[in-house]
């Protein structure tokens, strides 16, 4: 099978390109409570609006790789995930590279590296890359993903990464139950607010928002639980929902609201980064079915 796939819907450099812009407009998006964005740094002290540009520009090749790498694969999709777990951890060194060490988008390298490689995979395949299969692929990819991850963890282990840390303590199995899951956040509830928004007229940044807002309401984030516990994760989801409630950004109040949440998290030294990279995922399901 060649390396480049053939056709518009499969071409791998396109279909990567989609997942960086996704990354960019992520990042831009403003205001963003909590998170890096074009006005402030967040509840960071590392990392600002060019650290997050300069390591989605170092990723876009491992990107492509991604994809090629599912359409190149010979084998079941069940066995997928041991050839692009390497290509994973290769991007990630890229990453860090480019960012003097700060990890800006290890949770978006996994969440993309599956999606793009089962996007190869469908593309070669033949098949429309809509959101629908592509996350039914990334389901059969991940099967079995949280057990052989986190299954043999004992009680009392000392958590070598805040995933360990929140599955040992909560029993949450962060992004990688959200892949194994077949992203359901997004498809329940961040694509079809993304799409009903786009399809409104709504300016991109401000749908942006709303689905932030709208999968910080919904989402488990171990980010938050990486620096907190759950009492705070449960009044940040509490929050968004009322700022959801209010309209989100396309109400003054709304408006409003969002900002003073992003002063409120930023004093609480709060990062929902969880669903930072869900929002990027959401956009890039959102212009691959626009192909």
């Amino acid at each position: 099978m060649s390396t480049v796939l053939e056709g518009r819907r499969c071409d791998a450099e396109r279909i990567a390109s989609y997942a960086v812009e996704s990354l960019l407009v992520e990042v831009a998006a403003t205001p963003k409570p909590g998170l890096v964005d074009r006005a402030n740094n967040g509840a960071h002290a590392d990392m600002d609006f060019f650290t997050f540009q300069r390591s989605a520009a170092a990723l876009a090749p491992h990107f492509t790789a991604f994809v090629r790498a599912g359409a190149e694969h010979g084998g079941s999709l069940e066995t997928l995930l041991f050839v692009l777990r390497p290509l994973g951890r290769t991007a990630e060194s890229a990453m860090y590279a480019h960012t003097g060490g700060v990890n800006t988008h290890k949770g978006a390298v996994f969440s993309f590296g599956i999606l793009l490689g089962a996007a190869g995979w469908l593309g070669a395949h033949g098949e429309r890359l809509t959101a629908e299969p592509l996350l039914n692929v990334v389901r059969t990819i991940c099967a079995g993903l949280c057990r052989a991850d986190y299954g043999a963890l004992a009680k009392n282990a000392v958590p070598a990464t805040k995933g360990q840390a929140a599955y040992l303590t909560y029993g949450l199995t962060g992004v990688r139950g959200e892949a194994e899951a077949g992203f359901p956040l997004v498809r329940e509830y961040a694509l079809p607010t993304y799409r009903t928004c786009r399809s409104a007229g709504m300016p991109l940044n401000d749908v942006l928002v709303d689905v932030l807002l709208v999968l910080m309401a919904h989402n488990m984030d171990t980010n938050i639980l990486g620096r907190h516990d759950l009492a705070m994760l449960q009044r940040v989801q509490a929050e968004a929902a009322r700022i959801v409630g209010l309209g989100g950004m396309g109400t003054e109040a709304g408006r409003a609201a969002v900002t003073a949440f992003d002063a409120q998290l930023i004093a609480a030294w709060v990062s929902p980064g969880g669903s930072a990279d869900l929002v990027a995922v959401t956009h890039f399901l959102y212009e691959l079915e626009h192909l």
